[in-house]
């Protein structure tokens, strides 16, 4: 006995073209999606941050540093906007707690600027959780030059 053939089932155009987009789109949201944290070794905080990065989706690398001062100074970074780390991701450069919402709209929209900076160490925000729920207002700064020109990016209270 042998076997019945099998139709030929052909591919719609619609379907072709979504493939095809798709495959082109992943390799890009996988590239904004690795992020480079820069943080000294002994900073918890900062170790709370990156959770927050990961459960939004993002794949840190951790890199200790001693002195994080030539790290903000490579990306463009004031010390007046310095907080505990640095972290770089699509492109841009990220001080201090800010929120992984803020960096997805960062990564969406896409302005032109160096980063974000959450300077200092604002209670309450991501990864400066306090027990008993304590939050202090911050506003998430996009650092638009090495001048250190910034504009309120996002504000949280």
């Amino acid at each position: 006995m042998t076997p019945k053939p099998q139709p030929v089932r052909r591919l719609s155009r619609r379907l072709l073209l979504a493939a095809g987009f798709a495959g082109l789109a992943a390799p890009a949201l996988g590239q904004t999606r690795g992020l480079t944290v820069y943080k000294t070794p002994y900073c918890g905080c900062c170790t709370g941050w990156v959770t927050h990065m990961r459960r939004a989706g993002f794949t840190p690398t951790i890199v200790e540093r001693e002195d994080l001062a030539p790290v903000r100074a490579k990306f463009g970074i004031p010390d007046a906007l310095a907080s505990c780390h640095t972290a770089v991701v699509g492109g841009y450069a990220l001080e201090g707690h800010v929120p992984p919402a803020d960096v997805i709209r960062l990564l969406k929209e896409r302005p032109k600027a160096l980063g974000l900076a959450v300077p200092g160490m604002p209670v309450g925000s991501p990864g400066m959780e306090q027990p008993g729920g304590a939050r202090q207002r911050f506003d998430t700064l996009l650092v638009l030059d090495r001048a250190g020109r910034t504009r309120v990016f996002a504000s949280h209270a």
